[in-house]
């Protein structure tokens, strides 16, 4: 049996007395659902000193909506008029769950429809996911495999596994729904001693696989913002199994149509291809025209060529390279 090292436990009683918790103390944790945590700090990939719970945190949780928002005690579907907002706390199980989300947000419903398993979902918060810890084939292992290889560039050692001649980790980002609320535009709020910080939820991830999050180390993700932007969405996850695997390919599209079904506005965004979620760039390049066959194959060859998987995760590179072009390709279609 696995065993998480010793540590100290503190619940947060509010936002203020877990930043308060966390600050100045680079071995503390926040601890939310716990289901990437708990099993990193069983195989010592982590091992904190102080886990802050934030299960007491109520204002952490929920779904409702701001701008021309609901008033207090109007029924979810009020968000819709509005900005939708959620609190990191909320469970993946109540955004799946939610008429709300599934209304104005598919892409986003999708995400965490297909995450994980129904156990997973009930304990695992958005904020979780988001902040989710980068994986790979040779990290992810017992402290016990990954010293008979001589531990790697991530934790420990001095060599990449993945790349042996690179100078940096190649671990993959594998959270669903990063690259669903990216595609819909979606900001954050962090939280610390300091202050608040809001930014796009793109600019929370760097492209580097052991230090994938820009959030500083005493912040708290306590907020999700979606525009009401009037777009349709949707998200397309390749794994081995129907349940439990984690992406090795996420698609997320969003696009606004004006008059004659002709793009206003895209964001195509890819997952579980490299240390970060994607925003493609040609994204744009739709906006002014219509999404015919042609304009559709024309784009997903150019989109899926940011795909660059690793031999990293499951299923063999070159084959999820390809699969990238198909599954671009339908979400398109799907959104037409």
């Amino acid at each position: 049996m696995m065993r998480t090292p010793r540590f100290r436990y503190h619940v947060a009683r509010s936002i203020d007395d877990a930043a308060a918790a966390l600050a100045g103390n680079e071995r503390a944790r926040l601890l939310a659902g716990g289901t990437d945590l708990l099993p990193n700090m069983k195989r010592r990939q982590d091992t904190p000193e102080l886990l802050v719970s934030l299960r007491r945190i109520d204002e952490l949780r929920g779904i409702g909506g701001r701008t021309s928002g609901p008033p207090p005690g109007a029924d979810q579907r009020s968000a819709l008029h509005g900005e939708t907002v959620i609190g990191a706390g909320t469970s993946i199980a109540d955004i799946a769950r939610s008429d709300a989300i599934r209304a104005m947000h598919p892409a986003l419903f999708r995400a965490a429809s297909q995450l994980a398993s129904p156990l997973i979902r009930n304990t695992a918060t958005l904020g979780g996911n988001l902040c989710l810890d980068t994986r790979c084939n040779y990290f992810n292992q017992t402290h016990e495999w990954r010293r008979a290889i001589d531990f790697c560039l991530r934790l420990e050692g001095e060599t990449c596994w993945v790349a042996p001649s690179s100078t940096r980790c190649w671990a993959v980002a594998s959270s669903d729904t990063a690259p669903a609320l990216i595609a819909l535009g979606a900001r954050i709020t962090l939280h610390s001693k300091e202050g608040e910080r809001d930014l796009a939820l793109e600019d929370l991830y760097a492209d580097d696989g052991a230090h994938p999050l820009t959030k500083r180390a005493g912040e708290i993700l306590t907020s999700i913002r979606i525009p009401a932007r009037g777009v349709r969405s949707t998200y397309w996850k390749l794994r081995r199994r129907g349940s439990i695997d984690f992406p090795v390919l996420g698609v997320a599209a969003a696009i606004r149509f004006g008059p004659h079904d002709v793009v206003e506005e895209a964001r195509i965004v890819l997952g579980a291809v490299a240390s970060h979620p994607i925003l493609v760039p040609e994204s744009q390049s739709l906006a002014g025209r219509s999404l015919t066959d042609d304009v559709i194959e024309e784009f997903a060859e150019r989109a899926a060529s940011h795909a660059k998987p690793l031999d990293n995760t499951d299923f063999a590179m070159t084959w999820r390279k390809a699969v990238a072009k198909t599954y671009i390709a339908g979400a398109l279609r799907e959104l037409r």
